[in-house]
């Protein structure tokens, strides 16, 4: 197999490529990446000299660049990752969420059918049905975002179907629930706080703390998407969950517990707006298939924290050069 990862440098693609790598020894892997301020060269340091894998700087939206990366690189499946995926950032300026999220898609979809890609993964999110306070969504439910972030994501979702449909370009579109892991950009909830008390900070909760999502640790995302590489059927959406629905507020004394500290140092702000309440999956059709989450939530968040803890050289730069 010949890969292309688009937005390989940021936290999941990077995860994705170093697990796809050491899964598949005969696989060659391309990175494609514009390398915006959440994509790290530093997430994939320790593999940038495998000879399987080859780094490329350029703008999914630019269809030359992408043409000759799919020219160059004989590539034959793609997993998109490539979004811009904040909603604080996309309720300040959505602009630049519509041109990666949906003229990207649109780029990167365009050239694959040109080229006779064999397969195409779109990765998105469970933010694009919206919020619900009871049951859990299942893949034939109606799209209905909140944010700028979640509507661009939901108009690439059905971009990319369309391809299928109309051109039987072989796309499948996956849609997780949060991930948490190493190497995730410190903007992000689990390791924002965690640094935040590393650091002897607060740790800022939206409203009450009572929001709900359902947490997916990163390595057990990678090996959904392997797994539907192989087993996937074209044409079709894959919900993928980590069946670990908490609170903010659970997730919060989680880390708390985890770095010895007490409720002193929560930080109650005001609620983000338009914030959804609850995010839930049914994956049952992945599970169907053959695909179950493999690592326990405890076991994973505290490997997360602790990582954090060892990796201060790889999050501290990034937080300050935030400032």
């Amino acid at each position: 197999m010949h890969l292309l990862v688009t937005g390989g440098s940021g936290f999941i693609g990077s995860n994705f490529i170093r697990h796809m790598l050491e899964s598949h020894p005969t696989i060659s892997v391309t990175n494609l990446d514009v390398l915006t301020y959440a994509g790290n060269p530093a997430n994939l340091r320790d593999i940038e000299d495998d000879s399987r894998y080859a780094f490329v700087q350029g703008d999914i939206c630019d269809r030359a660049v992408v043409d000759g990366v799919l020219d160059q690189y004989h590539i034959d499946t793609v997993v998109h990752f490539a979004a811009e995926s904040h909603v604080d950032r996309s309720i300040a300026d959505g602009s630049v969420f519509v041109k990666t999220n949906v003229l990207g898609t649109f780029t990167m979809l365009d050239a694959a059918l040109a080229h006779g890609i064999e397969r195409f993964i779109h990765v998105s999110t469970d933010e694009v049905y919206g919020s619900t306070r009871e049951g859990s969504f299942v893949e034939t439910d109606n799209l209905n975002p909140s944010s700028p972030y979640s509507s661009t994501k939901a108009g690439s979702d059905l971009l990319a179907l369309s391809y299928w449909h109309t051109h039987r370009l072989p796309v499948i579109v996956t849609r997780c629930t949060n991930n948490y892991g190493p190497f995730q950009y410190p903007e992000k909830l689990i390791p924002l706080f965690a640094t935040n008390l590393m650091e002897g900070k607060k740790v800022p909760i939206y409203g009450t703390g009572e929001n709900v999502r359902d947490w997916l640790f990163v390595t057990d995302h990678c090996r959904a998407i392997d797994f539907l590489l192989e087993n996937g059927k074209p044409g079709e959406a894959y919900n993928i969950g980590g069946g670990e629905e908490k609170t903010n507020l659970e997730i919060t004394h989680t880390i708390l517990r985890a770095l010895g500290k007490d409720e002193s140092m929560i930080e109650y702000v005001e609620d983000r707006k338009g914030h959804d309440f609850r995010y839930s999956l049914d994956f049952s059709k992945l599970r169907r298939i053959g695909w179950e989450p493999a690592f326990p939530f405890d076991e994973a968040m505290t490997a997360t924290v602790r990582w954090y803890g060892e990796n201060e050289w790889w999050w501290r730069p990034l937080k300050e050069g935030a400032r």
